[in-house]
């Protein structure tokens, strides 16, 4: 029994590595500290004196661990399909046994492996140097990011392109951004919504708008998926053009 777990556990780690060398290359892991370029920076406005406050509680789901990850996400989510289309390998993904299906679910999940690899090192980094972190917030950030790698995907599928889906990928991101404030204005529908930045309100509501919030974006997530597969099988239409 612990053999045939210890061997499904190898499997599953050996398919991990190759769906995300299929993602990023053989150096896939280079993109999980490359985050860590955004704190050196607010690190630098803080020193400098560009930003005159410091971090609070509230600036880490969507300041300090949601912006890198977002934008991590988006370049993920972007080469999951298209990126097989650019390099001219779709038609090997067809062949695969049991469906293509499995290979784009293998690169998704991945993706999401490395997300949240980074975040976890964000996080590190931001309670040792920067602020005090909830669980809440780990999550919110992450939901956030894996909301953003299911659209990318779908849209760079969409539009056949990774350079096309990445920028409609980021004015949706803006959009988003700028219709809750960058987080000063949180929206409980939005996929980047932050519970600590809502004052004036009954906990018992915070509390229902956060859970439903959370249970709606994973369905969001599940549906964007489906979009992303259900175009990757229009064979006719991502080969023309």
């Amino acid at each position: 029994m612990s053999g045939g777990v210890g061997s499904r556990l190898r499997d599953g780690v050996r398919t991990l590595d190759l769906s995300a060398r299929l993602l990023l290359g053989r150096r896939w892991w280079i993109a999980i500290p490359l985050p860590l370029v955004w704190l050196a920076w607010q690190a630098l406005r803080l020193v400098v004196g560009w930003r005159e406050e410091g971090f609070e509680a509230v600036d880490a789901q969507t300041v300090l661990i949601g912006t890198p990850l977002l934008v991590l996400a988006i370049g993920l989510g972007v080469r999951v399909i298209a990126g097989e289309m650019d390099r001219r390998t779709l038609e090997i993904a067809w062949t695969i046994p049991g469906g293509s299906h499995r290979m784009w679910l293998s690169k998704l999940a991945a993706a999401a492996f490395v997300l949240a690899a980074a975040e976890l090192l964000l996080a590190a980094a931001v309670w040792a140097f920067f602020t005090e972190i909830t669980v809440g917030a780990l999550w919110g950030a992450y939901q956030g990011a894996l909301v953003y790698l299911a659209l990318a995907t779908w849209l760079a599928a969409l539009f056949k392109s990774e350079a096309t889906g990445a920028m409609v990928s980021m004015a949706v991101l803006v959009f988003n951004g700028l219709s809750i404030g960058f987080g000063s204005s949180p929206k409980r529908l939005s996929p980047l919504f932050n519970p600590l930045a809502v004052d004036d309100i009954a906990v018992s509501d915070l509390v229902a708008w956060t859970v439903q919030n959370r249970i709606g974006w994973v369905l969001g997530i599940a549906a964007l998926v489906a979009l992303a597969l259900i175009r990757a099988e229009r064979r006719e239409v991502l080969l023309s053009g």
